[in-house]
């Protein structure tokens, strides 16, 4: 075997493995509760979000609490709840309520806000 053949053979392998322990995105919605309306709780959401490489949506709940669509790698996934429990310097986020979501409403790329429900 060529060292060119067994370089390019190495590289294979490697993105063979690199591949195999990517994660395949997952899709939570999150409901949170507490002081979250009315302190850029969905800026917040949105900006950090787009920095963790997230798709999905947020928008406020008539209850007062805010609702989110997150999809994405689920490292990001986790990094993203830690974020919300901690939310703005504003927010006083009592709870954060996380579980799986098979909604079809992920936006392919990027996030964004939802209209209020």
């Amino acid at each position: 075997m060529s060292a060119i053949s067994a370089t390019v053979s190495r590289f294979a392998a490697m993105a063979t493995s690199a591949a195999s322990t990517t994660s395949a995105p997952k899709t939570v919605k999150a409901v949170i509760k507490g002081r979250v309306q009315g302190v850029f709780y969905r800026d917040w959401t949105i900006e950090n979000a787009r920095q963790l490489g997230i798709n999905g949506w947020v928008r406020n709940l008539r209850d007062g609490s805010v609702e989110a669509l997150f999809s994405g790698d689920p490292s990001s996934l986790s990094e993203m709840e830690q974020r919300c429990r901690r939310g703005p310097s504003d927010a006083l986020v009592t709870s954060v309520h996380v579980f799986p979501s098979d909604e079809q409403d992920v936006p392919p790329h990027g996030f964004y806000r939802k209209p209020t429900l």
